[in-house]
């Protein structure tokens, strides 16, 4: 388990996230918490892009596989110019583009629409094969919630990317080691992790998900093996950031928010 403190760059990503959930009263507070070090890190250090050309042809491509950690993605996207960080007060809302899962049609900077889960790694086997054959050094990293890793199509793909060697690809997993409704242990326990991906001819990596410099270090080492894909399975904490809200199913989603519980949040996030 992580005992990481948060600075305050990864404090004020997640009072951007509370006030975008104060507009709309909604949203997945707790992926959103999970996976903020991972994105903060790939958005500041790792990936090649150009907000104000989001379709450039040379840039490295990042997908959310697990939508409903949005907020998150959001947050970035705004702080690197892709859209006004006043869309964010129209979060789910009729006249906004951010949606409760990410639209690639409507939402600069997203690259793939994800919400049913198990696509974003097809998509981004497709994607790395299309780079190699356009002869692009563009890297691909797809975001997957550990949930998420209950479904076949991400092992089909992961067997794909296995075959083709494709350097390329990095799979990252959030894993927090909770779902929807309960632990992943209980619902179906992926243990032996790294050990699966590497089966399936993957070079992996595990790193504590909020470490800031610990991630920014591994992602510095890829791709891990000159010829496979590589995953990075970041151990998380579900919530972190809130003390109440960690690891707590409760904040998996959470529908009308109070003004209580964020003035809660932001308190705990001070102290965090």
């Amino acid at each position: 388990m992580t005992t990481t403190r948060l600075d305050e760059r990864s404090k004020d990503l997640r009072r951007v996230i509370v006030r975008t959930l104060q507009k709309a009263r909604r949203g997945h507070v707790g992926a959103a918490f999970s996976l903020i070090e991972i994105f903060r890190v790939l958005y500041d250090d790792v990936l090649r892009f150009n907000p104000q050309d989001p379709k450039w042809k040379g840039r490295d491509r990042c997908i959310l596989s697990k939508g409903h950690g949005c907020l998150a993605l959001y947050a970035l996207l705004a702080d690197k110019g892709y859209f006004p960080p006043a869309e964010l007060d129209k979060f789910c809302a009729a006249d906004g583009i951010l949606g409760g899962h990410p639209d690639a049609g409507k939402v600069p900077g997203v690259e793939a629409s994800t919400g049913a889960l198990g696509h974003g790694l097809p998509i981004g086997v497709g994607i790395a094969l299309s780079q190699r054959i356009a002869k692009r050094d563009s890297r691909v990293f797809v975001v997957l919630g550990d949930g998420e890793c209950n479904e076949g199509s991400v092992w089909e793909a992961a067997m794909c990317a296995g075959k083709h060697g494709l350097s390329s690809l990095t799979a990252i997993v959030d894993y927090n080691k909770h779902q929807s409704y309960a632990s992943t242990k209980e619902v179906q326990d992926l243990e032996p992790f790294a050990d699966k991906w590497r089966s399936f001819g993957f070079a992996v990596r595990e790193v504590d998900g909020h470490d800031v410099a610990a991630l920014r270090a591994t992602f510095t080492a890829l791709p891990f093996a000159a010829d496979k894909p590589s995953a990075i399975i970041a151990h998380t904490v579900k919530g972190k950031g809130a003390h109440f809200a960690e690891n707590n199913m409760k904040w998996h989603h959470k529908n009308k928010v109070t003004d209580q519980e964020v003035e809660a949040l932001l308190a705990a996030i001070g102290e965090a």
